[in-house]
Protein backbone atom coordinates (compact mmCIF):
# COMPACT_ATOMS: atom_id res chain seq x y z
CA UNK A 1 0.00 0.00 0.00
CA UNK A 2 2.26 2.51 -0.63
CA UNK A 3 0.88 4.50 -3.23
CA UNK A 4 -1.22 6.32 -0.77
CA UNK A 5 -1.03 9.70 -1.02
CA UNK A 6 1.15 11.64 1.72
CA UNK A 7 -1.86 13.20 3.51
CA UNK A 8 -3.04 9.08 4.07
CA UNK A 9 0.21 7.65 4.65
CA UNK A 10 0.37 9.24 8.46
CA UNK A 11 -2.69 7.08 9.06
CA UNK A 12 -1.19 3.51 7.37
CA UNK A 13 -1.33 1.16 10.07
CA UNK A 14 0.92 -1.93 10.20
CA UNK A 15 -0.38 -5.07 8.67
CA UNK A 16 -0.15 -7.42 11.90
CA UNK A 17 -2.01 -4.49 13.65
CA UNK A 18 -4.67 -5.12 10.80
CA UNK A 19 -4.16 -8.93 11.12
CA UNK A 20 -4.82 -9.30 15.15
CA UNK A 21 -7.75 -5.99 14.82
CA UNK A 22 -9.43 -8.82 12.04
CA UNK A 23 -8.88 -11.80 13.84
CA UNK A 24 -10.15 -10.80 17.33
CA UNK A 25 -13.39 -8.91 15.40
CA UNK A 26 -13.57 -12.47 13.47
CA UNK A 27 -13.92 -14.07 17.07
CA UNK A 28 -16.43 -11.91 18.93
CA UNK A 29 -18.67 -11.66 16.00
CA UNK A 30 -18.83 -15.79 15.22
CA UNK A 31 -19.47 -15.67 19.24
CA UNK A 32 -22.56 -13.96 18.56
CA UNK A 33 -23.18 -15.78 15.84
CA UNK A 34 -22.98 -19.06 17.87
CA UNK A 35 -25.28 -17.32 20.28
CA UNK A 36 -27.79 -16.56 17.32
CA UNK A 37 -27.73 -20.29 16.40
CA UNK A 38 -28.55 -21.96 19.56
CA UNK A 39 -31.39 -18.97 20.18
CA UNK A 40 -32.59 -20.17 16.89
CA UNK A 41 -32.63 -23.83 17.84
CA UNK A 42 -34.60 -23.29 20.78
CA UNK A 43 -36.75 -21.44 19.09
CA UNK A 44 -37.30 -24.09 15.91
CA UNK A 45 -38.08 -26.28 19.44
CA UNK A 46 -41.04 -24.39 20.48
CA UNK A 47 -42.51 -23.45 16.95
CA UNK A 48 -45.56 -25.38 16.12
CA UNK A 49 -46.11 -23.83 12.73
CA UNK A 50 -44.60 -26.21 9.77
CA UNK A 51 -43.66 -22.57 7.95
CA UNK A 52 -42.12 -21.05 11.23
CA UNK A 53 -40.07 -24.25 11.43
CA UNK A 54 -38.90 -23.70 7.90
CA UNK A 55 -38.06 -20.02 8.11
CA UNK A 56 -36.04 -20.31 11.67
CA UNK A 57 -33.85 -23.23 9.28
CA UNK A 58 -33.69 -20.95 6.52
CA UNK A 59 -32.27 -18.66 9.03
CA UNK A 60 -30.39 -21.10 10.86
CA UNK A 61 -28.47 -21.81 7.25
CA UNK A 62 -28.06 -18.55 6.55
CA UNK A 63 -26.18 -18.06 10.10
CA UNK A 64 -24.16 -20.80 9.26
CA UNK A 65 -22.83 -18.82 6.02
CA UNK A 66 -21.63 -16.24 7.65
CA UNK A 67 -19.69 -17.91 10.13
CA UNK A 68 -18.55 -19.78 7.91
CA UNK A 69 -16.78 -16.84 5.74
CA UNK A 70 -15.37 -15.13 8.42
CA UNK A 71 -14.01 -18.75 9.65
CA UNK A 72 -12.33 -18.30 5.97
CA UNK A 73 -10.93 -14.79 6.58
CA UNK A 74 -9.75 -16.22 10.04
CA UNK A 75 -7.84 -18.61 7.75
CA UNK A 76 -6.53 -16.20 5.38
CA UNK A 77 -4.64 -14.60 8.13
CA UNK A 78 -3.19 -17.24 9.78
CA UNK A 79 0.37 -17.73 10.52
CA UNK A 80 2.20 -20.52 7.91
CA UNK A 81 3.41 -23.20 9.89
CA UNK A 82 4.33 -26.33 7.49
CA UNK A 83 4.74 -29.70 8.99
CA UNK A 84 7.28 -30.58 6.26
CA UNK A 85 7.55 -34.27 4.56
CA UNK A 86 9.01 -35.99 1.84
CA UNK A 87 6.55 -36.40 -1.23
CA UNK A 88 6.80 -36.98 -5.13
CA UNK A 89 6.57 -33.94 -7.13
CA UNK A 90 4.26 -35.42 -9.65
CA UNK A 91 2.19 -37.12 -7.34
CA UNK A 92 1.83 -33.74 -5.63
CA UNK A 93 0.32 -32.04 -8.90
CA UNK A 94 -1.82 -35.43 -9.84
CA UNK A 95 -3.15 -34.46 -6.37
CA UNK A 96 -4.08 -30.26 -7.33
CA UNK A 97 -5.52 -31.83 -10.39
CA UNK A 98 -7.73 -33.60 -8.79
CA UNK A 99 -9.24 -31.17 -6.42
CA UNK A 100 -9.41 -28.27 -8.48
CA UNK A 101 -12.73 -26.70 -9.80
CA UNK A 102 -11.76 -27.74 -13.51
CA UNK A 103 -11.21 -31.54 -12.04
CA UNK A 104 -14.75 -32.43 -14.02
CA UNK A 105 -13.09 -30.45 -17.29
CA UNK A 106 -9.54 -31.27 -17.61
CA UNK A 107 -9.29 -30.12 -21.09
CA UNK A 108 -9.44 -26.27 -18.77
CA UNK A 109 -5.85 -26.68 -18.94
CA UNK A 110 -3.24 -27.91 -21.01
CA UNK A 111 -0.27 -29.12 -19.13
CA UNK A 112 3.25 -30.26 -19.55
CA UNK A 113 4.85 -31.95 -16.87
CA UNK A 114 8.51 -33.38 -16.52
CA UNK A 115 9.35 -34.04 -13.08
CA UNK A 116 10.62 -37.61 -13.37
CA UNK A 117 10.89 -38.89 -9.60
CA UNK A 118 12.03 -35.57 -8.10
CA UNK A 119 10.64 -35.29 -4.50
CA UNK A 120 9.72 -32.25 -2.34
CA UNK A 121 10.14 -31.48 0.98
CA UNK A 122 7.00 -29.94 1.54
CA UNK A 123 3.35 -29.88 3.61
CA UNK A 124 1.13 -31.25 1.04
CA UNK A 125 -2.46 -29.94 2.02
CA UNK A 126 -0.95 -26.72 2.83
CA UNK A 127 1.04 -26.32 -0.31
CA UNK A 128 -2.00 -27.58 -2.01
CA UNK A 129 -3.70 -24.57 -0.90
CA UNK A 130 -1.42 -22.07 -2.47
CA UNK A 131 -1.51 -24.02 -5.76
CA UNK A 132 -5.51 -24.03 -6.11
CA UNK A 133 -5.76 -20.53 -5.32
CA UNK A 134 -3.76 -19.67 -8.23
CA UNK A 135 -6.19 -22.03 -10.48
CA UNK A 136 -9.33 -20.67 -9.05
CA UNK A 137 -7.73 -16.81 -9.39
CA UNK A 138 -6.94 -17.61 -12.74
CA UNK A 139 -10.93 -18.89 -13.43
CA UNK A 140 -12.22 -15.82 -12.07
CA UNK A 141 -10.21 -12.79 -12.67
CA UNK A 142 -10.93 -11.69 -16.73
CA UNK A 143 -9.57 -14.71 -17.92
CA UNK A 144 -8.97 -14.29 -22.19
CA UNK A 145 -10.34 -16.61 -24.62
CA UNK A 146 -8.20 -19.92 -24.62
CA UNK A 147 -7.23 -22.82 -22.76
CA UNK A 148 -5.15 -22.29 -18.83
CA UNK A 149 -1.10 -24.26 -19.25
CA UNK A 150 1.02 -25.74 -16.83
CA UNK A 151 4.07 -26.26 -17.51
CA UNK A 152 6.34 -27.99 -14.59
CA UNK A 153 9.86 -29.37 -14.94
CA UNK A 154 13.05 -29.43 -12.95
CA UNK A 155 15.43 -26.35 -13.76
CA UNK A 156 18.59 -25.22 -12.61
CA UNK A 157 18.15 -28.22 -9.43
CA UNK A 158 14.78 -26.79 -8.49
CA UNK A 159 11.20 -27.39 -9.44
CA UNK A 160 9.78 -25.03 -11.32
CA UNK A 161 5.97 -24.76 -11.89
CA UNK A 162 4.50 -22.10 -14.39
CA UNK A 163 0.73 -20.88 -14.86
CA UNK A 164 -0.15 -19.69 -18.25
CA UNK A 165 -3.19 -17.40 -17.93
CA UNK A 166 -4.64 -16.14 -21.48
CA UNK A 167 -5.42 -12.30 -21.17
CA UNK A 168 -5.81 -10.18 -24.51
CA UNK A 169 -5.72 -7.08 -21.73
CA UNK A 170 -3.48 -6.52 -18.86
CA UNK A 171 -2.40 -3.44 -17.15
CA UNK A 172 -1.90 -4.04 -13.83
CA UNK A 173 1.69 -4.06 -11.82
CA UNK A 174 3.06 -7.59 -11.36
CA UNK A 175 6.03 -6.16 -9.46
CA UNK A 176 4.42 -6.45 -5.92
CA UNK A 177 2.58 -9.84 -7.22
CA UNK A 178 0.79 -11.12 -3.72
CA UNK A 179 2.52 -8.62 -1.56
CA UNK A 180 -0.40 -6.36 -1.95
CA UNK A 181 -3.50 -7.52 0.42
CA UNK A 182 -7.20 -5.85 0.15
CA UNK A 183 -6.27 -3.75 -3.16
CA UNK A 184 -8.82 -5.68 -4.77
CA UNK A 185 -12.34 -6.36 -2.67
CA UNK A 186 -15.13 -7.32 -3.95
CA UNK A 187 -18.43 -9.32 -2.85
CA UNK A 188 -17.46 -12.77 -1.22
CA UNK A 189 -13.44 -11.90 -1.39
CA UNK A 190 -11.22 -9.78 -0.19
CA UNK A 191 -7.57 -9.87 -1.73
CA UNK A 192 -6.05 -12.11 0.47
CA UNK A 193 -5.71 -15.51 -1.74
CA UNK A 194 -2.45 -14.44 -3.40
CA UNK A 195 -0.86 -13.18 -0.68
CA UNK A 196 -1.80 -16.38 1.63
CA UNK A 197 -0.48 -18.02 -1.55
CA UNK A 198 2.87 -16.32 -1.58
CA UNK A 199 3.48 -17.01 1.99
CA UNK A 200 3.02 -20.82 1.79
CA UNK A 201 5.64 -21.08 -0.90
CA UNK A 202 8.07 -18.48 0.99
CA UNK A 203 7.36 -20.77 4.49
CA UNK A 204 8.25 -24.00 1.65
CA UNK A 205 11.66 -21.88 0.83
CA UNK A 206 10.36 -21.30 -2.37
CA UNK A 207 10.12 -18.32 -4.59
CA UNK A 208 6.71 -16.73 -6.27
CA UNK A 209 6.23 -13.81 -9.38
CA UNK A 210 4.13 -13.02 -11.62
CA UNK A 211 4.70 -11.14 -15.35
CA UNK A 212 2.36 -10.16 -18.50
CA UNK A 213 3.94 -11.36 -21.95
CA UNK A 214 2.31 -8.72 -24.31
CA UNK A 215 3.59 -10.54 -27.25
CA UNK A 216 2.00 -13.84 -26.01
CA UNK A 217 -1.26 -11.89 -24.24
CA UNK A 218 -0.61 -13.83 -21.19
CA UNK A 219 -0.39 -13.60 -17.51
CA UNK A 220 2.48 -16.14 -16.62
CA UNK A 221 2.84 -16.92 -12.78
CA UNK A 222 5.63 -18.66 -11.42
CA UNK A 223 6.24 -21.22 -8.12
CA UNK A 224 9.67 -22.41 -7.89
CA UNK A 225 10.50 -24.99 -4.93
CA UNK A 226 13.70 -26.24 -3.58
CA UNK A 227 14.00 -30.14 -4.40
CA UNK A 228 15.00 -32.57 -1.49
CA UNK A 229 18.15 -34.00 -0.95
CA UNK A 230 17.74 -37.18 -2.37
CA UNK A 231 21.30 -38.46 -0.34
CA UNK A 232 19.43 -37.53 2.53
CA UNK A 233 16.21 -40.18 1.24
CA UNK A 234 16.54 -43.63 2.74
CA UNK A 235 15.48 -45.63 0.08
CA UNK A 236 12.22 -46.67 1.80
CA UNK A 237 11.54 -42.86 1.87
CA UNK A 238 11.62 -42.59 -2.10
CA UNK A 239 8.38 -43.71 -2.81
CA UNK A 240 5.51 -40.72 -1.56
CA UNK A 241 3.06 -41.11 1.11
CA UNK A 242 0.38 -39.94 -0.58
CA UNK A 243 -2.73 -39.49 1.78
CA UNK A 244 -5.10 -37.83 -0.68
CA UNK A 245 -6.00 -40.93 -2.50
Amino acid sequence: MTDLPPESQRDAVPWIDIVQFVRQLNHDLRNHLNAAELQSAYIGELAESEELKKEISRLRELTAAVATNLQKVSAALAPVRPTLMLYGAADFLEDVKQKADFARDPAKVIWEVELGDAMLNIDPQLLQQAFLELFANAFQHGPGPGTLGVKANIDNGRFTFTLREPKTGFDLSTESWGREPLRKVTRGHYGLGLRRARAIVEAHGGEFGARYDAAALALLTTVTLPLANKESIPDDDRKPANFDR
